[in-house]
């Protein structure tokens, strides 16, 4: 059992934003999933769209008829930190976080409470280290970011990898992420607000450097390399400047396993350099259009937040990232891969994290911590029994 928070509270998990599409999806895992005698709660602000959900969820365990339906608001703080008070852990969905999950995770990090989110925003993330990480190692809550397709499969992958390597010596891991799959409203609404706020992220990392104390007599970085045809692969590179590699390069700096120097690069990956050319392509045209605000609305209006892909479409889709890590004379290729990255596999991720905090023996840990650090090779167990695999492909 999660040690800060006891058997008082009224409920394990609370999962905030449950009618949004993500977290329909992640209450339907709960449903389905959830071990015998958990104590669960939905919330959101609109309680008629909670019985509507309540109902659909009792056709998959009749058990949820008599779920507990909870209103809060991001609007009204002080339902916000009435969520938390009774929660042993809360699960969030509700974004872009920058503009509306500060107050939940302020509350939960007062509180006591464990806190999970789907978080990929880098100043959203540098902000809350900032002005809550020290409340939070007070009164040992543990609030992870990042819970889903970002980051779990890269910081957890390069966890796993490491794992392969020798202990006690310098270690590089790259990875290649490869995925077919489609954005939501929401994911789409925060996509864009992080390409609108570039210097704004930048204060923010700057801000947490000066924070954020550094291990000694080790080093760990991430540096976002050029693109390159990664023979190793056997596909065009391309570096993605997302969360997830400043995800794993806290993860590496908080735990020793990773050597005394380690480094990580992060790509995607294209078998075909029109494919690559083409990516990066796109992504400058989003970062560009999103600097003007009447282009940033117009995109915005194309995907409203709560639609997202049809079941069809989730159902063909995939993901796989491989890992290349060297060190101390061993080379091991490793990989991750599951199904629908952004929606179904998101959910389930949240899910299984929510559920780790809440009932599996896990190293003490408090403050804003990565999914390595807080559950390692416990979520890697619960991830792997709920379909996601995590296997080595070679090794010398």
């Amino acid at each position: 059992m999660s040690r800060q928070n006891g058997t008082e509270r009224a409920y394990d998990v609370v999962l905030f934003g449950a009618t949004g599409f993500v977290g329909r999806l992640t209450a339907e895992y709960l449903a389905a999933h959830a071990p015998e005698g958990l104590r669960w709660a939905i919330a959101a602000r609109d309680t008629a769209k909670l019985e509507r959900l309540r109902e659909r969820l009792a056709s998959i365990d009749p058990d949820c008829a008599q779920l507990p339906l909870l209103r809060a608001d991001v609007a009204d703080p002080a339902s916000l930190r009435e969520l938390a008070a009774h929660a042993r852990v809360v699960a969030t969905t509700v974004g872009p976080y920058l503009k509306y999950g500060e107050e939940l995770l302020a509350a939960c990090a007062d509180t006591g409470t464990d806190y999970v989110d789907l978080c990929g925003e880098p100043e959203f993330v540098d902000l809350m280290y900032v002005r809550h990480d020290a409340r939070a190692r007070e009164t040992g809550a543990r609030l992870v970011h990042a819970c889903g397709f970002d980051s779990i499969p890269h910081d957890l992958g390069a966890y796993f990898t490491v794992r392969q390597l020798p202990e006690g010596v310098p270690l590089t891991v790259d990875g290649f992420v490869r995925a077919d799959g489609m954005f939501s409203g929401g994911t789409f609404g925060s996509a864009l607000n992080q390409f609108s706020r570039g210097p704004q992220m930048a204060a923010a990392a700057r801000d947490r450097g000066r924070h954020e104390p550094r291990p000694t007599g080790r080093r760990a970085y991430a540096p976002l390399s050029a693109p390159r045809y990664a023979k190793e692969v056997g596909a065009w590179a391309v570096p993605l400047p997302t969360i997830d590699a400043q995800i794993v390069q806290r993860s590496a700096r908080a735990l020793e396993r990773y050597g005394p120097d380690f480094r990580y690069r992060h790509y995607a990956a294209a078998k075909r350099l029109p494919f690559a050319v083409g990516g990066v392509a796109a992504a400058g045209a989003a970062f560009a259009a999103a600097q003007l605000p009447p282009t940033r609305r117009w995109l915005s209006d194309r995907l409203k937040p709560g639609e997202g892909p049809s079941e069809e479409k989730r159902a063909r889709s995939w993901f796989s990232v491989r890992f290349v890590g060297e060190g101390g004379g061993r080379r091991v290729f490793t990989e991750v891969a599951g199904g629908d990255p952004g929606y179904g596999e998101t959910a389930k991720m949240l899910a299984e994290s929510a559920l780790c905090l809440a009932f599996d023996e896990l190293p003490p840990t408090s403050g804003q911590v990565t999914t390595a650090v807080a559950m390692g090779d416990r979520l890697i167990e619960r991830l792997r029994e709920a379909g996601i695999s995590f296997r080595v492909a070679a090794s010398r």
